[in-house]
């Protein structure tokens, strides 16, 4: 059975017209961003973790500031306790 997979080519021609950006360019811009809305809220809370801890921030900061960008979303999560998010990280 063949998967068919929507066509974004009038986004792209849209990206090139408007754009620096090259057809090829275009779609890999537009499934980049995709992928990053397609994000589960586990996921988003557990790469945003690796990121503010590389960037040198502690644990209490980094859920701090990760419960204040969860609202922010494409489609916001239910308002999740620092408990929570404590436990996608540590189980």
């Amino acid at each position: 059975m063949l998967e068919t997979r929507p066509s974004y080519d009038d986004l792209i021609d849209h990206l090139v017209r408007s754009t620096a950006l090259q057809r090829g360019e275009a779609a890999r811009v537009i499934l980049d961003v995709l992928a990053y809305f397609d994000e589960t809220t586990e996921e988003f809370v557990r790469r945003r973790h690796r990121e503010l801890q590389a960037r040198g921030l502690n644990n209490p900061d980094i859920f701090e500031q990760i419960s204040g960008e969860l609202p922010h979303r494409a489609v916001a999560p239910p308002e999740l306790s620092l408990r929570q998010l404590r436990r996608m990280i540590y189980g």
